[in-house]
């Protein structure tokens, strides 16, 4: 497995680093922490890792960027009146990354087959070759060699193709889409998303202070077609959130008959379509037509990161639109990325190159395996505890318990033997699916996962 020469979770070690540091800080507001060069110096750890560490914290609202100034301190709220429980989501994450702890309920594909090394190698090479700094330290926009590369692989035709212009690389996902909602002035508006749907989407559109109306994604991995046309007409929906290629969480695909006319309803009232591709190259199969394929070009947007595919070493996030033009420029100019040229040039070199194609193969194989291994512990300890929905592609499986069960305290049961679940209620701000959970097959599979798989049975088979 390729990891950086560091160690094989040196983001995991920063984190906790500086988990550790934020709780020793002297109670004033927003202090000031350490730079991302800072931090790598004294650590030795890659700036990248420390980079990946602080979106980690920023992600979970503990620290807060400031454009030019750098990370601070975020000041802590008031403590609630009746109580200072942390919520699901937070315990979930805080538990994860704990040494130790068993995590189920992770999704990161590219554990088991990274490019870091690869990656890093191409840096040092580009480094050599470039004694000076290849291009200027500040790209707002990103590195035009990346943007290009991405241009280019997102092209299909000469109906549907991108230019260099219009792709925008930040420093991670979280960062994209908050400018993404206020470039096109959506917050406090509507949105529709599928359902279950990635706990990160509902996180950054509540942020935005904007409603989300769910639809319920079928066993098929269909909606309601009925349903969905009724809620376009009977509420002001600005933007639908929909994934490319399989349904995240829920492993399923959309049929592309489907995709066709939920495109054409979504045209018809200039609905934006923010096209999640964070999985897109992880479909198991050949891949099928997206969202992407059927939409109105001047209503659609797509957004990834690398991270998925590549490793904790390529964290940055990206989107393509090929509207708004000027208000993408003023928002990444006043937001200030600085990115490392070097890193997003040898993330270029492995998609110019073509160097990714074999390694998605190679990394579909081992999902698929894994995926394989798992479902036959999942049939072997289930005994009727579950329903299975074999994921047709990414890194998880999403399953229902055949009785009502509380997932919150199978939850809680787990964790005294250092075991953490995804409860389905992550994943719906409408409570739809208490009786869920998220399952990863992307483990430590050296670890006893047989074992671990029958302590969740027996909890969900002991909980009333």
């Amino acid at each position: 497995m390729d990891r950086p020469s560091t160690t094989p979770f040196a983001y995991q070690a920063v984190y906790r680093y500086l988990v550790e540091l934020i709780a020793a800080s002297p109670a004033q507001p927003e202090q000031k922490l350490p730079s991302l060069r800072q931090l790598a110096q004294r650590l030795g750890v890659s700036v990248s890792t420390t980079k990946y560490a602080y979106a980690l914290l920023e992600d979970e609202g503990r620290i807060v960027a400031r454009p030019k100034f750098g990370y601070f301190i975020k000041a802590a709220p008031a403590p609630p009146l009746e109580s200072d429980t942390p919520s699901l989501l937070d315990q979930a994450f805080a538990h994860a990354r704990t040494p130790g702890m068993m995590a189920l309920s992770s999704d990161a594909p590219a554990m088991l087959l990274s490019l870091e090394n690869p990656l890093l190698m191409i840096e040092r090479e580009l480094t050599r070759q470039y004694t000076r700094a290849p291009s200027p330290p500040y790209l707002p926009f990103g590195e035009p060699e990346l943007r290009g590369a991405l241009a280019e692989r997102y092209t299909q035709s000469a109906e549907r193709y991108w230019q260099a212009d219009q792709v925008y690389i930040g420093s991670d996902l979280h960062s994209v889409l908050n400018l993404a909602l206020n470039a096109l002035d959506l917050a406090g508006t509507v949105a529709l998303v599928e359902s279950p749907c990635s706990w990160a989407v509902l996180r950054q559109l509540e942020a935005a202070n904007i409603r989300v109306i769910e639809m319920p994604l079928g066993a098929d991995g269909r909606f309601d077609l009925a349903a969905f046309k009724e809620r376009l007409k009977c509420e002001p929906i600005r933007l639908a959130v929909l994934s490319s290629t399989v349904n995240m969480p829920h492993g399923s695909r959309m049929p592309a008959e489907d995709k066709q006319q939920i495109c054409q309803w979504l045209a018809e009232r200039s609905i934006w379509l923010f096209e999640n591709d964070t999985y897109g190259e992880l479909y198991f199969n050949a891949q099928p037509p997206r969202y992407r394929d059927f939409a109105d070009p001047q209503r659609l947007l797509v957004f990834s990161t690398f991270e998925k595919v590549i490793g904790a070493e390529a964290p940055f996030g990206y989107l393509l639109c090929r509207e708004h033009g000027a208000r993408w420029r003023e928002l990444f100019l006043a937001r200030g990325f600085r990115l490392s040229p070097i890193r997003q040039k040898a993330i270029a070199r492995l998609f110019t190159t073509k160097r990714i194609d074999p390694h998605l193969k190679a990394l579909r194989a081992q999902l698929i395996a894994r995926m394989n291994e798992m479902n036959a512990l999942l049939q072997a300890q289930g005994n009727g505890l579950w329903e299975i929905l074999v994921p047709q592609g990414g890194a998880t499986f999403w399953l229902k318990a055949t009785r009502p069960v509380d997932m919150r305290q199978v939850f809680d049961q787990l964790l005294a033997r250092h075991i953490v679940i995804a409860p389905g209620e992550l994943f719906s701000r409408q409570g739809l699916w208490p009786h869920h959970l998220r399952l990863s097959y992307t483990l430590d599979w050296s670890k006893d996962v047989a074992q671990a798989i029958r302590q969740l049975a027996d909890a969900i088979r002991h909980s009333p």
